[in-house]
This record gives C-alpha cells, sequence and structure tokens, in this order.
C-alpha cells in the first residue's frame, strides 16, 4: 500500500517539476531579453541625436533619415514583448533598423565635415557602447534561450510545454555585416 502511494505521489510530482522547470526556463529567457531591451532603447533615444547631427551636413540623405525615423518607431512600438513571437518581432524590427543606422555610418565616412563634427563623434562613441552592451546581453539571452529550447524539444518535457503552450523563442543573430571579416583594404588610408 505504500508503495502505491508513493508512485501515486510520484506520478503527480514529477510532471509538475518538469512544468516548474521549464515555466522558469522560459522566465529567464524573458528576464535576458529584459537585458537587452534595456540597451535598445538606449540605442533608440540616440537615434534622433544621431539623425540631427548628421542633418546638418548629409542634404541628400533624407530618404534614408525618413527610413531610420520609421524603423525606429515600429522597433520602439515593439518593444517590451511578452512571448517568443513578441520577441521574433521585436528582434525583426532592430535588425532592420540596425541595417539602416549601419548604412547610415558608411554614409557619413563621406562627409568629413561630419566625421569631424564633435557632435558626431559624441553619438557615434555612445552608440559603439551600447551596440557592445547589446552584443553581451545577446548573449545571456543566447544561452538562456538554448537552455530553454532544448529543454522543450526532449521528451517527455515537449509534451508538458505543448500541453502549457510553451514555444522555442528566436536566437538573437548577430546582424550579417558583424558576421563577415573585416576587409582591410577598406581601412587603409
Amino acid at each position: 500500500m505504500l508503495y502505491i502511494i508513493i508512485a501515486a505521489v510520484a506520478l503527480l510530482l514529477v510532471p509538475y517539476l518538469i512544468y516548474a522547470s521549464i515555466i522558469q526556463k522560459r522566465n529567464q529567457v524573458n528576464e535576458t531579453f529584459s537585458g537587452i531591451d534595456v540597451q535598445l532603447v538606449k540605442r533608440h533615444d540616440l537615434i534622433p541625436n544621431i539623425v540631427a547631427a548628421a542633418k546638418k551636413f548629409m542634404d541628400h540623405e533624407s530618404e534614408l533619415f525618413n527610413d531610420i525615423t520609421a524603423l525606429r518607431t515600429k522597433a520602439v512600438d515593439s518593444q517590451h514583448p511578452k512571448d517568443a513571437k513578441g520577441i521574433k518581432a521585436a528582434l525583426d524590427n532592430e535588425a532592420a533598423l540596425s541595417g539602416k543606422l549601419s548604412q547610415l555610418m558608411v554614409n557619413v565616412e563621406n562627409y568629413p565635415n561630419l566625421k569631424s563634427d564633435q557632435t558626431m563623434i559624441e553619438v557615434q562613441k555612445a552608440l559603439m557602447d551600447v551596440e557592445e552592451n547589446i552584443s553581451a546581453a545577446r548573449r545571456f539571452y543566447n544561452s538562456a534561450v538554448r537552455n530553454l529550447n532544448d529543454t522543450i524539444q526532449v521528451w517527455p518535457m515537449s509534451l508538458i510545454a505543448k500541453y502549457v503552450h510553451v514555444e522555442p523563442y528566436p536566437f538573437f543573430e548577430a546582424k550579417e555585416t558583424e558576421k563577415a571579416t573585416p576587409d582591410v583594404s577598406k581601412l587603409m588610408v
């Protein structure tokens, strides 16, 4: 009789422990994404300063400025996601914004007066600091995502994850420009 009670308790306890583990890992992913979110807010706050500094010198780039402004608005609107789909949308918006910001920084190189403008130098330095912080936060986030995704994709945890609607989270991938090997010939003066 004692064995039956122990077996019944174990049958109830094991699924609960699996469920608790999945929820804990999902919460850890959301917590680590909030670290990225803080840095993204800082980057979003820098963008108007970058655009304002660049506009003084770059008369022919109005389309690029409009694109950056629109993408910033879209990125701000997708901040603070609560689930995997929301995080995926936020990461997609950030990737588009990062691409346009990179395009702007490349264009800055064509304007010597802008390149040497003190305001532009300061916002570029601040942007570089934020990008480094985003990169560090991305490593923590991706580690938590891997941990959660590994857990919910293995049987029997996958059954419980499916039952409680916990889906795999997306990784925060580096932009293609970050993955590429730098062309040193372009850096030589």
